[in-house]
């Protein structure tokens, strides 16, 4: 008798634990009205940039599109925490959305990924459209995904980042001493040091008050990024160089995102894109706007003409033959522009 309880005991307990082994560590129930999921978007520009009035317009559309069981939470000026910080909250499964670039997901495993934040890459931003549409782009986003990381959208413009200094530059050479603010990831920070510049890695909110103590001597991002920040206040030298195109992309835990209902799912790609398309469309408009105003408070911009735009991207060259240092496959540089359509 005793041996059949025990029998009995031992079966229910692989039953349980069968069961338990069955369910994902990310399982919800059923979203629903009363029973949302709510999504955060964390990112480290402010409200009232381009970008985050395109995120209002996110949170707008899946709301207005969907069904109310899915809603987005805004949190800019990094309230959530740095870039990495957010990405390593998603790789534990949270639901968190941020902005990242080729240079972040090349640090987390993806290295062809990095040649995207490589200095004067690009010719023109029909190159990176037409780049996100191609079967390289669609592999990489795949191994991404495989390193825990999902990306919703990759047609939003950031911008052509520009770099505003303390003093005046105009030519490869004046870069040579000055410490130069880029985001805290080796691409960057090699693509400037190429360049001729010592690259120095911190967080946006940081810059201006650095900028101000004279702990760095420049920064470099698009336009409306800069005027947002209001470093121009402290740093009265714009070089317009677009030494990178900068699209980017907003990503997810993977396993989040599979947690999610087709039709959630469905309805935040979607409507990240179309808010995408809606973003390109303000950054164009605000570009000129805040060129102007940077003028009008003082500042100094520096076009560059044809020659020492050549000469720039003559200095970036030997980036692009750093292949075993970054880890990239062999004739990443050749593939790449051909993917984009400039071969």
């Amino acid at each position: 008798m005793k041996i059949k309880k025990l029998l009995a005991v031992i079966l229910s307990a692989t039953l349980a634990i069968t069961s338990l082994a069955g369910c994902s560590k990310y399982e919800r129930p059923a979203p629903s009205k009363e029973n949302p999921m709510t999504v955060q978007i964390g990112f480290e520009n402010s409200i009232s940039e381009p970008i985050g009035q395109a995120l209002e317009k996110w949170q707008e559309l899946v709301e207005e599109k969907g069904d109310g069981s899915l809603k987005i939470e805004l949190f800019p000026d990094s309230q959530l925490g740095s870039k990495s910080e957010l990405i390593d909250t998603m790789l534990i499964g949270e639901p968190v959305i941020t902005l990242a670039d080729g240079a972040f997901y090349a640090d987390y495993g993806v290295k062809d990924m990095g040649i995207l934040f490589g200095p004067f890459l690009f010719d023109n931003w029909e190159q990176c459209w037409t780049l996100i549409e191609s079967d390289w782009y669609k592999k990489e986003s795949s191994l991404l995904e495989e390193k825990g990381l999902k990306i919703l959208a990759s047609n939003w413009m950031y911008g052509d980042r520009h770099t505003l200094t303390t003093k005046k530059v105009e030519k490869p050479e004046d870069l040579k001493g000055l410490k130069i603010r880029v985001p805290g990831n080796e691409i960057q920070s090699i693509g400037f040091d190429t360049l001729g510049a010592t690259s120095t890695g911190m967080d946006l909110g940081e810059v201006y008050q650095s900028l101000q103590t004279k702990a760095i001597d420049g920064a470099e991002n698009p336009i409306a990024t800069l005027y947002g920040r209001k470093l121009h206040e402290v740093a009265k030298y714009l070089l317009l160089d677009g030494h990178v195109k900068n699209f980017t992309t907003w990503v997810c835990s993977a396993d989040f995102f599979n947690s999610l209902t087709k039709e959630q799912q469905d309805l935040l790609v979607s409507t990240g894109e179309e808010a995408g398309l809606y973003n390109n469309g303000l950054q164009a408009d605000a570009e000129a706007e805040y060129l102007q105003q940077m003028k009008d408070e003082g500042v100094n911009v520096t076009d560059l003409t044809e020659k020492t735009k050549a000469e720039f991207k003559k200095a970036a060259e030997p980036f692009y033959k750093l292949e075993e240092k970054f880890g990239w496959s062999k004739g990443l540089y050749d593939t790449v522009r051909k993917a984009m359509g400039a071969e």
